[in-house]
């Protein structure tokens, strides 16, 4: 029986690699075979999760996710190093909690910036390239995985701007795989609930985290390694018929038909 989930003589872009969930999709799709162009806002924390890994294997790309020719110029190197782009995960993210009537213009545009206007820039590049190559005759098609959360779906107290970008994230997965579904191009969104990452440390404190934990019907936080096995079936050919979806991999701390 052939290996489900293999990313074998793929080459797949992830963006906010240097911790975290980025970080473990980075380690993951290594080990399941495939290059993998790194990008994040510190060169300097990126290249040092990159140092364990075969060179020959990665590339790193220093920057603003939110600059859109960043994002053009990314995916046309990583073509002429490695041949072709066969995935996209859209996981970079910030936090600039207020609540709505302290919320100030710049801690808005800050977080939409990164989460939903970064998303789009890499989503409209790979996606190009996914296109073009399918108009050229090329069946691989690509998969494009947005890391959204349970936050877009049900919002956040005190993170309007990041509910709000997590909730555009749904719609751009969604619209893309209408678009694109005739090249064999699939976009699919995961909400995670509360993973073990710098971003959810507050929650995870003393003053939340009895309360948080009462929600989660699993009873515990997950960890990156743990769920970035979704995102990285996803990816694979093991999702083969899967597009348009939003996948809550959360312990149950959202449940919807």
């Amino acid at each position: 029986m052939s290996q489900i989930v293999s990313l074998e003589g793929r080459t797949i872009v992830v963006t906010g690699a240097a911790q975290g969930i980025g970080k473990a999709v980075v380690e993951l799709g290594i080990e399941l075979g495939a290059n993998v162009v790194a990008v994040d806002l510190n060169g300097e924390t990126l290249n040092a999760a990159l140092a364990p890994l075969p060179a020959e294997r990665v590339m790193a790309v220093a920057g603003s996710v939110a600059d859109s020719a960043l994002a053009t110029r990314a995916v046309a190197d990583a073509v002429s190093r490695f041949g072709a782009v066969h995935g996209l995960v859209n996981n970079a993210g910030i936090i600039r909690p207020a609540m709505i009537d302290k919320m100030t213009d710049q801690q808005w545009t800050d977080v939409i910036d990164v989460h939903l206007s970064g998303s789009f820039y890499w989503t409209r590049a790979v996606g190009q390239h996914m296109v073009s190559r399918a108009k050229d005759g090329d069946k691989t098609g690509g998969s494009i995985v947005n890391i959204s959360s349970d936050a877009g779906r049900k919002g956040s107290i005190g993170q309007i701007n990041y509910a709000a970008a997590k909730a555009g994230m749904l719609g751009m997965t969604m619209t893309a795989a209408r678009e694109w579904g005739r090249y064999n191009i699939r976009s699919n969104s995961v909400c995670f609930g509360v993973v073990e990452t710098p971003m959810t440390e507050v929650v995870r404190g003393e003053k939340f985290r009895d309360g948080m934990l009462a929600q989660i019907p699993l009873g515990r936080w997950s960890t990156p390694e743990e769920v970035v096995k979704t995102v990285c079936f996803l990816l694979s050919d093991g999702s083969s018929y899967v597009t348009g979806q939003h996948l809550g991999v959360n312990g149950g701390f959202h449940i919807s038909l």
